[in-house]
C-alpha cells in the first residue's frame, strides 16, 4: 500500500452540504435559496400542479366522457388456455387458487371465463363470471361452471 492509495473508511465521509452554517461553509448568507421571493422564505410550500400563475395542465386539458367509479374489471381467461392446462398439467378442477398458482391472475383480480377455442377435457371451473358460450361448452363436456 502506498500513500496515493489511501482512502477513508467506507461511510466515514458525509457528502451532503450543510446549509445555514455560516459563511465559512460556502453556503452561507442565503443558504442556497437565492434572493427574496416566496421560495426564499421559511414555510414556503407550493400547491401540487402550481405553474406560477399560469393555467395548470390539469385544467387546460379538456375532459370528456364518464368514468364509472363502480366499474368491475375482470381478467379474461379463455377455454383454449384451460384446455391446454388440463392436458399438460392434468388439472381437472380450476378455482382461484389454481389460477393464482399458475400465474394467470394477481391476488385481487376477478376472473371471467371466456369462450374462445375448443374444450375437449371435462373440467370443473369456479370463477367470478362466465360468458354464455363458455358456460355452455363446459357443461356440454360434462363439467360444471360455478360462480364464486
Amino acid at each position: 500500500m502506498n500513500l496515493h492509495e489511501l482512502k477513508p473508511a467506507k461511510g466515514s465521509i458525509k457528502h451532503t452540504k450543510r446549509i445555514g452554517r455560516g459563511q465559512g461553509s460556502g453556503k452561507g448568507g442565503t443558504s442556497t435559496r437565492g434572493h427574496k421571493g416566496a421560495k426564499a422564505r421559511s414555510g414556503y410550500h407550493s400547491k401540487i400542479g402550481f405553474e406560477g400563475g399560469q393555467m395548470p395542465l390539469y385544467r387546460r386539458v379538456p375532459k370528456f366522457g364518464f368514468k364509472n367509479i363502480n366499474r368491475v374489471e375482470y381478467v379474461g381467461i379463455n377455454l383454449d388456455l384451460l384446455n391446454t392446462l388440463s392436458e399438460i398439467k392434468g388439472i381437472k378442477d380450476f378455482n382461484i387458487d389454481t389460477f393464482l398458482s399458475n400465474g394467470l391472475i394477481s391476488r385481487h383480480d376477478r376472473i371471467k371465463i371466456l369462450g374462445r377455442g375448443e374444450l375437449k377435457a371435462t373440467i370443473n371451473v369456479s370463477a367470478h363470471a362466465f360468458s354464455k358460450t363458455a358456460k355452455e361448452r363446459i357443461e356440454q363436456n360434462g363439467g360444471t361452471a360455478t360462480i364464486v
